[in-house]
This record gives structure tokens, C-alpha cells and sequence, in this order.
């Protein structure tokens, strides 16, 4: 599968979450807490996702993404897990874990984007626009709808973050 991803810090969680309720195409939002345990990975990044709240599950997540500033193509692979204790303890004896990665996600919807605020455990407030793209749909679908959100969340240049959570946490 495929996005089209932008990262950026959060200058004023509470003016970013009244223009994701302004945006959003419906008043559906979804509160999560989330637990990512990386895994060190000879290529891309492996993550076990650990999800509670509504709609929650867990999954192992594999991702393609280069470390650059602005919307940026991710690729990535989706496995759900029934017993994420299990598979955890396994790929920690198997690859070893890199970091955990502790947030609070609230996820609004617009069109094909997932709107995420989240406030991350050490590290502060975010925003993330994932723009969803099915087979065969092009990133210039894409782009420029993550482009037009970042004028309407305010987001600069300096606000841009080009590297993953895993990446600025210190190391397991």
C-alpha cells in the first residue's frame, strides 16, 4: 500500500484540533492510545503497533520511506496480530528492539486523509496528514491535497519534521 505522508511539530495543539474539526468531512474521530515497539530492520522500518480505544487493533507494520522534508511517498505492509505479547517477544529475540514509542492519537478524516494529532510521550505535539492512495492512483493526487492542509494547518517549513518517531527517541 501507499501514502503520501507529511510530518510536522505542533506549535498549538488546540488551534491545530479546532482546524482538524473544521476540515474533517464528518464529526467521526477517533481517540487512541498507541504503543510502537521498532525493531531493528536490515531495510525500511518494522514496528508492532499496539492500539487501545474504539476501533483499535494491532498490527505489525513494515515501511519504505525516505527521511525528507515536505509530502513524501511512504510504501508499507499491514499484518494484523491476535496476541501482540507474543509476537512482540519474538521479534525482540529475533531482531532486538531499536525503541517504544508511547503517543496519544486523535485521527480526523478529510477526503483520502487521515488528520493525526498526536501528543507524544518525550518528545511533544504533532500533526500528520497521510494521504491514502489505492493501487494505480497517482502521487499528483495526493500531494497536492496534503499541500493545501498544510496552508490550512499553518505549517512553515521550520514546523517540518523529516525523520520517524522511532527516529528521535533514544535508542532501546
Amino acid at each position: 500500500m501507499r501514502n503520501i505522508e507529511l510530518k510536522a511539530r505542533l506549535r498549538d495543539l488546540e488551534a491545530a484540533r479546532q482546524t482538524a474539526l473544521r476540515v474533517a468531512d464528518s464529526p467521526t474521530v477517533l481517540q487512541l492510545e498507541q504503543v510502537d515497539t521498532y525493531f531493528h530492520a536490515p531495510n525500511g522500518r518494522l514496528k508492532l503497533r499496539e492500539e487501545y480505544g474504539a476501533h483499535a487493533e494491532h498490527k505489525l507494520v513494515f515501511y519504505n520511506r525516505a527521511d525528507e522534508s515536505g509530502p513524501k511517498q511512504c510504501d508499507y505492509d499491514l499484518l494484523p496480530v491476535a496476541n501482540p505479547d507474543e509476537a512482540k517477544a519474538l521479534l525482540a529475540a529475533a531482531l532486538g528492539v531499536r525503541t517504544v514509542v508511547k503517543k496519544n492519537r486523535t485521527v480526523f478524516f478529510h477526503k483520502n486523509v487521515r488528520i493525526h494529532l498526536d501528543a507524544v510521550d518525550g518528545l511533544g505535539d504533532f500533526l500528520e496528514f497521510e494521504a491514502v492512495m489505492g493501487r494505480g492512483v497517482p502521487e499528483e493526487q495526493g500531494a497536492p491535497l496534503v499541500a493545501r492542509l498544510m496552508r490550512e494547518f499553518g505549517v512553515s517549513g521550520q514546523d517540518l519534521v523529516t525523520v520517524s518517531y522511532c527516529d528521535m527517541m533514544p535508542q532501546a
